[in-house]
């Protein structure tokens, strides 16, 4: 499955991307990750977005970077207000990738809700696939959008 950025997920629908921002930039969300066995983990995130990119800080030695760097694979699910979804859902999967230049750190850390600790780890989180559900007189109307080559 190919894969895009957020730049390139504001650039092909830039509703689905103003929805996404709502519901995920440094708001708690959900990210999945994949153990070493193959099982699913979920872990509370704030996601970060800023500059054309979506990003994560995270602890070095916690279960999500350790899963992101083994796998890379993730979803990320918004939170949900009530039961009845009114706020709308949002999420996205793709790959996740650790970000070591200083320039980029810099970025995400200029365009974050929070001051990350130097020990955290940047992840950049390339996307394949975004998906939102709202509801409109009951009704769910959903949009999607596929990264770059993506099936």
């Amino acid at each position: 499955m190919g894969m895009g950025s957020w730049g390139g997920l504001a650039e092909a629908d830039a509703e689905l991307a103003g929805f996404g921002r709502e519901r995920l930039d440094g708001r708690v969300a959900y990210l999945a990750t994949i153990r070493g066995d193959g099982r699913p983990r979920a872990h509370p995130v704030r996601p970060v977005i800023g500059e054309g990119r979506l990003f994560l800080f995270l602890e070095p030695d916690s279960l999500k970077a350790r899963d992101l760097l083994a796998k890379g694979d993730y979803c990320i699910h918004c939170t949900m207000s009530d039961s009845s979804g009114s706020s709308g859902e949002f999420q996205v999967t793709g790959r996740a990738r650790r970000i070591d230049d200083q320039a980029v750190r810099q970025t995400a850390e200029s365009v974050s809700g929070f001051r990350p600790s130097a020990r955290h780890l940047l992840f950049e989180l390339d996307i394949a696939e975004a998906l939102s559900t709202c509801y409109r007189g009951g009704r769910p109307v959903r949009r999607r959008w596929r990264g770059a080559g993506a099936a």
